[in-house]
């Protein structure tokens, strides 16, 4: 019943593609539709299909391919966005609710069949001020981090094995702050479930590497629109470690929905970490060579 539920929605989006197949690229009102479901606007045969795959998938596949297909579907929703550079807030907060607060900067660059790149540059407080992690991640093998320190003047590998370890005291491993690709996690569809006033689907996902501090994560994803809103997090023992929610969806450029709060609550611990945010810059010009070597790390204060 599950299934039904959650291959109809998936039909419905998809027929209303195919009604309009004889004028695709030329329909302003279909464009006004897939910005309203908050897709990226793919050039139309692209979306249908991606939509497409993702319905037979539904209909005949596995809960496995199932999983996989709703994770292509998004990672296609995605795409696209070239670069962008966004401000970040973050704010620390023990189990008794004291805080500590940080300011960043963030830069991120699409690099076709390479994958992605990813620099996160801290601006506050003043002792860590000119911090940098830099994330390479690849579609077709391990990803690369490096970690430049200014008070040592010196960039630091950050070895496979640590990857899970707390990024500069936050709720957030270094893992998490890699962009992520869609053959780094086995995928499994459990099902349609209510969330807030919406209703998601639930995708169980595991990481293929051996390293990582999870065992799996079940990724809830808003069902129009597959934007994440919930990622909870189990630890090498199979026990609830963390829980991401995800709120304050706004669309950019008519294209891409982006968040502007995300809360990270470790259960074990109770401490969290809040990120917040701002004045996200899309194709702002960044170049690979230029701005995302490690080179670049000592240059980003």
């Amino acid at each position: 019943m599950r299934l039904t539920v959650f291959s109809y929605s998936v039909l419905r989006f998809y027929t209303a593609l195919r009604r309009g197949s004889q004028s695709v690229v030329t329909n302003t009102r279909r464009v006004r539709l897939l910005a309203a479901l908050g897709l990226c606007l793919l050039p139309t045969p692209v979306l249908a299909a991606t939509a497409g795959a993702l319905a037979a998938a539904l209909e005949t596949g596995t809960p496995e391919e199932q999983g996989r297909a709703i994770f292509a579907e998004k990672d296609a929703l995605d795409s696209g966005y070239q670069d962008l550079e966004v401000t970040l807030e973050m704010i620390l907060r023990d189990r008794s609710g004291r805080e500590s607060r940080r300011a960043l900067a963030i830069s991120q660059i699409e690099m076709g069949v390479s994958g992605e790149r990813l620099k996160v540059v801290f601006d506050t407080p003043v002792q860590i001020r000119g911090t940098a992690l830099l994330s390479y991640s690849y579609e077709d093998r391990p990803d690369d981090q490096w970690l430049y320190l200014p008070a040592m003047s010196r960039v630091k590998r950050i070895a496979s094995r640590n990857k899970s370890g707390p990024f500069l005291s936050s709720e957030f491993a270094f893992e998490d702050m890699m962009l992520q690709e869609l053959d780094k996690f086995s995928y499994r569809f459990e099902g349609l479930e209510p969330c807030g006033e919406a209703r998601c689907y639930q995708v169980e996902r595991r990481p293929v590497d051996p390293y990582s501090g999870y065992t799996r994560q079940v990724v809830w994803l808003e069902s129009d629109s597959l934007r994440v809103e919930r990622i909870d997090y189990f630890d090498r023992g199979n026990r609830p470690l963390k829980v991401l929610k995800v709120s304050g969806y706004r669309l950019y450029g008519e294209r891409f929905w982006k968040a502007e709060r995300m809360q990270m609550e470790n259960l074990q611990t109770g401490k969290s970490t809040e990120l917040l945010w701002r004045d996200y810059r899309f194709g702002v010009g960044l170049l690979a060579d230029r701005d995302f070597s490690t080179n670049s790390l000592a240059r980003a204060r």
